[in-house]
């Protein structure tokens, strides 16, 4: 018999050779049934793996961020298995799981969107025939190699692998994989081809170019029909498409990944600016100017000369190398540099919107979400050791305000630590790394370990949220830095008498202010809440006599510190009203004859609701309250699926 322990640390014995499956079945049948693999200490394996000794396990589901990935790298080999069927002659090559689904690129495969009803028929053939998979392990390369004699893809894939040389077999279909795969066919209930796009082999240009064919699946209909829901909402609030519509900013080839921000687009951004200025000035930061170009000597002092020199903008300038500044870091060490400092003068916590510029590929750049020059709401605190656990502290409680308070959205953290390459000592990585951890678990936070994906310099808490339409980004971080402090020779007088290195701590809030609005233009759908709303008001005069009046009260609201302004064309009021609403104006305001002699106006919102009429006095004083209380409409946020038809 063999001792089988549970997450719940709970323990179960069973005979030798059981399998993950058995062990679900001994749980519940439902779990048995939507049981895609087990997790053997902490490995995934196929779920009818044979279990030979004392384990921790754990049953792999759909709902596991693990058994998505599995799930759909498997309905990838389904759509190569369709495809192989349908067209012998093309060459299947790579099929991993991604973020919005799967991918798999094929050679000798020329398609159109037209054929993936056809496709999708033939995967659905291939569910019904409900086939157990196969793993299939290699013992030698020789061996592999002769079962994908006529694939050179997967032959160069086999000469390059060390070790793990296995392949699963799916009927009359085999395909080379470190598995784990589903156990069988008939698991893959509901899926949709989504798209095609050409990819170089090996992500190379020098390559081949494949035909690639993306795709999403679920265990079942439902979550497919949602996933497509929500897939045609997010289409409909693309923040390119939006940011035209609105005239928010607009892009140009002469400058790619810069953004142009016209009038609109640039009140929200420096009010998102000025909402951090005013957060600073509560928690005791100082905002600092500095320069965009440094030479070559900085940066190979901070070490991104090395590490990061092909994301930069390099120049020749008197005769030296220069760069254009990716990152505020090692300018905010100059500048601490500049006075000498004692213990009772720290933290120091330095905030900078300087504009940044980082070398993207071109073919990388997407709207505001991924561009080459930008500014974020960055900061640097450089504070004794014994001052790491309340410094972090105040920056969550910090992102906390921001963004779970102010924007109503949800988020999740994950401890990034010590990447391959790195600067530094193992002992500064393991004491940074400890610092993160502590923080975290005294203020019993919950977070996801991401071995390998901290900054070279230092680990770091990404936190991701997740908008309205329930997808995931990364936005604020923290990093604790040891490594800038020394490679800076940056020192304050202790108590003791002696000097020391600070520690520093990179944090941002918001992150870059493009991707955040960009983010927050596909959240709201454009229908920014009236605080940050470059649309608050507009009056509707009904006729030319009442074009005066409108005006006066357009003075009124912008003397009170709100945008206003009148629709003074000779078109009909509900016209003003549709167009206003496509305009995603706040409030709109109509005037006639008897608002006029009453002195008030009549208010409609966006969302076509009739609130009356008003004094301009009264109506003045609510507006000023929602935009200081920073108001989210959570209808708006969250609209319902007959709202959206």
């Amino acid at each position: 018999m063999i001792e089988i322990t549970f997450p719940d640390k709970s323990k179960k014995q069973f005979s030798q050779g059981a399998t993950g499956f058995d062990v679900a079945q001994s749980i519940s049948e439902g779990l048995a049934r939507v049981a895609l693999a087990v997790k053997i200490n902490g490995k995934m394996q196929d779920l009818y793996a044979p279990l030979n000794e004392n384990a921790d396990i754990e049953i792999v589901t759909f709902k596991t961020p693990e058994g998505k990935d599995l799930f759909r790298h498997s309905t990838a080999h389904l759509l190569a298995h369709a495809i192989k069927r349908l067209y012998p002659e093309a060459k299947p090559t790579i099929g991993p799981a991604v973020e919005e689904g799967f991918y798999y690129d094929f050679d000798d495969l020329h398609i159109s969107t037209d054929d993936f009803p056809k496709i999708e028929e033939e995967m659905k053939k291939i569910v019904k025939e409900e086939i157990q998979t196969k793993r299939i392990d290699y013992q030698t390369k020789e061996e592999a190699l002769a079962q994908f004699k006529n694939n050179p893809y997967k032959a160069e894939m086999i000469e390059n692998l060390e070790e793990g040389l296995s392949a699963y077999e799916q009927g009359d279909f085999i395909d080379l994989c470190r598995g784990p795969h589903i156990p069988n066919t008939k698991m893959i209930k509901a899926f949709k081809l989504t798209k095609l796009a050409a990819a170089y082999w090996r992500g190379d240009a020098n390559n081949k170019q494949l035909t690639r064919v993306y795709g999403i699946s679920f265990p079942d209909k439902k979550e497919l029909n949602e996933h497509l829901r929500l897939l045609e909402e997010a289409q409909k609030r693309d923040h390119r498409k939006l940011g035209r519509e609105l005239m928010l900013y607009t892009f140009n080839d002469l400058s790619p990944g810069a953004p142009f921000f016209h009038e609109k687009g640039t009140f929200i951004y420096t009010t998102l600016q000025n909402f951090i200025r005013e957060e600073y000035v509560k928690r005791g930061y100082q905002e600092v100017i500095t320069p965009l170009l440094y030479d070559k000597k900085l940066w190979e002092m901070s070490g991104h000369w090395e590490h990061y020199q092909e994301d930069m903008f390099v120049l020749n300038i008197d005769n030296s190398q220069a760069s254009l500044k990716p990152m505020n870091c090692p300018s905010h060490c100059l500048m601490f540099k500049t006075t000498n400092k004692s213990y009772r003068d720290l933290p120091v916590r330095i905030a900078d919107f300087a504009p940044l510029h980082r070398n993207e590929l071109r073919g990388a750049l997407s709207g505001l979400t991924r561009v080459r020059k930008f500014s974020q709401d960055d900061a640097h605190i450089f504070c004794r050791e014994d001052q790491i656990q309340e410094e972090i502290k105040n920056v969550m409680s910090f992102i906390d305000y921001v963004l779970g308070d102010v924007f109503k959205m949800d988020f999740s953290l994950e401890l990034s630590t010590k990447p391959e390459k790195a600067l530094g000592t193992a002992e500064m990585w393991e004491k940074a790394e400890g610092a993160l951890e502590e923080a975290l678990n005294s203020l019993g936070l919950a977070f996801q370990l991401n071995p390998g994906d901290g900054a070279f310099y230092g680990p770091k808490i990404d936190v991701h949220v997740k908008d309205a339409l329930h997808r995931s980004f990364q936005l604020a971080t923290i990093q604790v830095d040891f490594n800038l402090p020394e490679r800076f020779e940056l020192e304050y007088d202790g108590e003791d008498g002696k000097r020391h290195r600070p520690v520093m701590i990179h944090r941002a809030v918001l992150g870059s202010i493009e991707r955040f609005m960009g983010i927050l233009v596909e959240h709201f759908a454009g229908k920014f809440p009236l605080w940050i709303s470059p649309n608050q008001t507009i009056l509707l005069p009904i006729a030319d006599r009442h074009n005066e009046y409108c005006q006066k009260v357009v003075d009124q609201l912008k003397e009170a510190g709100l945008r206003a302004e009148v629709d003074d064309r000779s078109e009909s009021t509900k016209k003003k009203v549709r167009d206003a609403q496509l305009q995603q104006y706040n409030y709109m305001l109509i005037v006639g004859d008897k608002e006029m002699d009453e002195g008030t106006i009549n208010i409609r919102t966006r969302q076509n609701e009739v609130l009356g009429s008003k004094k301009v006095d009264e109506f003045i004083k609510e507006l000023l309250q929602e935009k200081k209380a920073k108001i989210i409409n959570e209808k708006e946020l969250h609209p319902t699926v007959e709202e959206e038809q």
